[in-house]
């Protein structure tokens, strides 16, 4: 594996072992990036630490950590926290459930919570507390479209990656007054050819094909905007559309277009990771 360069930043990708974790892996490393993978499946962040090191000739390390589980959160939180070459926070780790709220496991709910929001909290203030002194760097929270309005069977989901972006915005604000040159980004895409909706269960046949995007493409979108200081990332003129509408929309069409949507795509059985 290549050595550290202290001239080389270093970017720090939760979920990084799937997807547009691993997306984001691969994009970094090709703009000369160390990385710091973390997700729970050690094979698959060995197998891709070694695959970069080897094809873009960067230092990349992992750590296997469930952040649902407060003591790997803590751990990850004082690595994170304490490099020094810390320019890239990636907080993609995350899942869906399928179901309606009151008849699904409470335990999947809440470790949804855990990761999406205590998690994404944790690691966002030891990043920024490692970077905004130096007044360099930035986060990326990976939200989604659903943030934007509710839908059934999708309760936590939508409320966290809400929080998310809300969060984001306020961060943002708040940098610009004690550290304006550390950007943060709420990436919110739609439905992302991935994992993970086979994880989930949802059979895509149900989405038209118009809307799927490849997670090159979200993943492109993002650091396109991060470069330009941009917010909210929203990939794709369909979705940027459907925000705008979204936002655009009375409360109660809202909740009835949602409602409608829903019992047409979704199955009766919940189905979760």
């Amino acid at each position: 594996m290549p050595e550290r360069s202290p001239d080389r930043p270093l970017a720090a990708i939760t979920g990084a072992s799937a997807g547009i974790g691993t997306v984001f892996a691969r994009k970094l490393a090709a703009r000369g990036y160390d990385l710091l993978l973390i997700a729970r499946r050690e094979d698959r962040l060995r197998s891709l630490a070694s695959e970069l090191a080897e094809s873009y000739r960067v230092a990349a390390d992992f750590m296997t950590a469930d952040l649902a589980n407060d003591a790997d959160l803590e751990r990850v939180a004082a690595r994170i926290q304490q490099e020094p070459r810390l320019r890239l926070l990636v907080n993609n780790a995350g899942f869906g459930t399928r179901g309606f709220f009151f008849e699904a496991d409470v335990r999947g709910q809440e470790q949804m919570h855990r990761v999406h929001v205590l998690a994404t909290m944790r690691l966002t203030h030891a990043a920024l507390a490692n970077m905004a002194p130096r007044n360099a760097g930035g986060v990326i929270n990976v939200a989604s479209v659903a943030g934007f309005a509710q839908s059934p069977g999708g309760v936590s989901y939508s409320a966290t990656k809400a929080w998310m972006i809300s969060f984001t915005e306020g961060l943002a604000m708040e940098l610009a007054i004690k550290a304006p040159r550390v950007n943060m980004q709420a990436l919110c895409p739609g439905f992302t050819l991935s994992e993970f909706h086979d994880v989930v269960g949802m059979d895509r046949s149900t989405i038209p094909s118009s809307l799927w995007m490849p997670a090159d493409f979200v993943v492109e979108r993002s650091l396109d905007g991060f470069d330009r200081g941009q917010l909210i990332v929203v990939p794709g003129w369909r979705y940027k559309l459907i925000v705008a509408l979204l936002k655009l929309l009375p409360g109660p069409l809202l909740r009835r277009a949602a409602a409608m949507g829903a019992r047409r795509i979704r199955k009766p059985r919940e189905s979760q990771i």
